[in-house]
């Protein structure tokens, strides 16, 4: 019977750990040896969508999550939704530039440079960069509680900033983009994603997100055993057990 409760716990607390770990080996797998269209200039490197397009779809997940512990730090001052709101930032980071490397060598092969003068990927960039800086601002204060709460505003701007460069400006009809979807294009259509692609991308797509919270929870954890060992003798500790999302 204990043996069984335990199980049941264990299923309860990591099936999404193992379902985000399928995933993404279902979508590397297929993703490199399923079939995709034969389309003109984009060829085989048409596969780098399942890598590209889903880190950038983890990046806004991610991002979204630190903004949600940013707002909570602001409610409630529980540091350990600023320890998340820091962490999680810095995993939508490792994705957007893990998005940007991706995409400046699916540049090279279709437009034959590493980088070209295109709205979304200079809103991208830029986005990474005003991020960057939120690390940056963090470092540069010692004193808790004024990091936390400026980090916490500085991280709403900049999530905004993000989708204004990143999902808003590139759409505008007015903007010139090469990208699908932006600047008038069509995205996401017959043309770029038919049925045996979308099988392996959105599950993809879920596959990095729980991947990204996975790390992003891991983080969380080692930083609250630090702060712990920091504040040993205070009655400042952080339950490690306690849940963030």
């Amino acid at each position: 019977m204990f043996q069984q409760k335990q199980s049941s716990s264990w299923i309860s607390s990591h099936w999404w750990k193992v379902t985000g770990s399928l995933l993404v080996l279902y979508s590397i797998i297929l993703g490199l040896l399923g079939e995709v269209p034969v389309l003109p200039i984009l060829h085989e490197s048409v596969r780098n969508l399942y890598f590209h397009v889903t880190m950038w779809f983890g990046m806004l997940a991610i991002f979204s999550i630190s903004l949600y512990h940013s707002i909570m730090y602001l409610s409630n001052t529980n540091i350990k939704n600023d320890i998340g709101a820091e962490k999680f930032a810095n995993t939508g980071i490792l994705f957007g530039t893990l998005g940007i490397i991706t995409g400046s060598l699916w540049a090279r092969f279709t437009w034959g440079a590493w980088w070209v003068n295109d709205p979304k990927l200079n809103g991208a960039a830029i986005s990474i960069l005003i991020y960057f800086a939120y690390v940056v601002l963090r470092n540069s204060m010692d004193e808790e509680q004024k990091r936390a709460k400026v980090a916490a505003v500085y991280n709403i701007f900049a999530y905004v900033l993000m989708l204004v460069f990143v999902m808003v400006y590139p759409r505008l009809n007015q903007v010139d983009s090469l990208h699908p979807g932006n600047g008038g294009n069509p995205g996401f259509s017959s043309y770029d994603l038919d049925e045996n692609m979308r099988i392996v991308f959105y599950p993809a797509v879920l596959g990095w997100i729980l991947i990204g919270i996975w790390i992003s929870k891991l983080a969380v954890r080692a930083e609250v055993v630090v702060y712990n060992q920091l504040n040993i003798s205070t009655e400042n500790n952080i339950d490690k057990n306690e849940e963030i999302l």
